[in-house]
């Protein structure tokens, strides 16, 4: 099964930051909707953003103003720049795309990478 490749991640302290990269490959070709879904312990996997391949973008209401994804069309790639981190914004975080224009069930994804913000 094809899977998108995912890097960053990692532990950082609270108020820190870290990027997230999460690349298609070439064999997938057609992709507008890309974005990061994260679960934390003991909660269900939850939506965090979305960019289209026209650069519209979504983000939960928890994460605004922190987070930022952007993409590179040209290399099938996007990414998560998520600024002053909370604890509360540790999970498993996994890239997601589409050839639709949303995410609400991805046909691709990727193996996830680990965020821990300590306290």
């Amino acid at each position: 099964q094809v899977q998108l490749v995912e890097s960053g991640g990692g532990l950082v302290q609270a108020g820190g930051s870290l990027r997230l990269s999460c690349a298609a490959p070439a064999s997938i070709f057609g992709l507008n909707a890309m974005g990061w879904y994260r679960q934390a312990p003991g909660k269900q996997r939850e939506l965090v953003t979305v960019i289209t391949s026209g650069f519209s973008t979504n983000y939960a209401d928890s994460v605004k103003g922190r987070f930022t994804i952007s993409r590179d069309n040209a290399k099938n790639t996007v990414y998560l720049q998520m600024n002053n981190l909370k604890p509360e914004d540790t999970a498993v975080y996994y890239c997601a795309a589409d050839r639709l224009e949303y995410l609400l069930d991805p046909h691709y994804w990727g193996q996830g990478t680990q965020v821990t913000v300590s306290s």
